[in-house]
């Protein structure tokens, strides 16, 4: 599959490329390895595989693997939406960021983001969002560090 970014960190090589059907499995394990993810992710994988199969044919929707050989050590999605408000702007939002726990403090979630907002930029986006849950206090640090400000207050409703 085709790269979409390569880093050399320590001797590895870690490739960031659109993810595929065959990396759901892998996906799912980093999303249920998340200490937030443990409690709503995990179980039957068809739910999984209908999502993909929907974000994969959306040209709005960018669903991204960082591999490192075989093995699948981070994921992300990147929804691009389209708006009125800011006069028309188009939007990058991020979500389902994970990187395994193994490879964390390689700086490769900050690398993942800045490819991130690099290809927000390349598609005409004129703002970056994402959204975070108030109980993950490094990773406020973190969006805080890579320049994001918490300018608003987000809501969910369970539907």
């Amino acid at each position: 599959m085709h790269a979409l970014a390569t880093w050399t960190i320590e001797s590895r090589i870690y490739s960031l490329r659109r993810a595929a059907a065959a990396d759901v499995p892998a996906i799912i394990e980093l999303l249920v390895a998340d200490r937030l993810g443990a409690t709503r992710d995990g179980g039957d994988p068809a739910p999984y595989h209908r999502a993909f199969e929907v974000i994969d044919a959306d040209p709005a929707q960018l669903l991204v693997v960082l591999s490192t050989g075989s093995s699948v050590v981070g994921t992300m999605q990147l929804t691009f939406i389209p708006g009125l408000a800011r006069r028309g702007t188009l939007r990058a939002q991020i979500e389902a960021v994970r990187v395994h726990e193994a490879v964390r403090s390689l700086g490769l979630g900050g690398r993942m983001f800045e490819w991130a907002i690099a290809e927000a930029r390349r598609r005409g986006c004129s703002l970056v969002q994402l959204t975070t849950d108030k109980s993950r206090a490094d990773a406020h640090r973190f969006y805080d560090r890579l320049g994001f400000v918490a300018s608003h207050e987000g809501y969910k409703l369970p539907l």
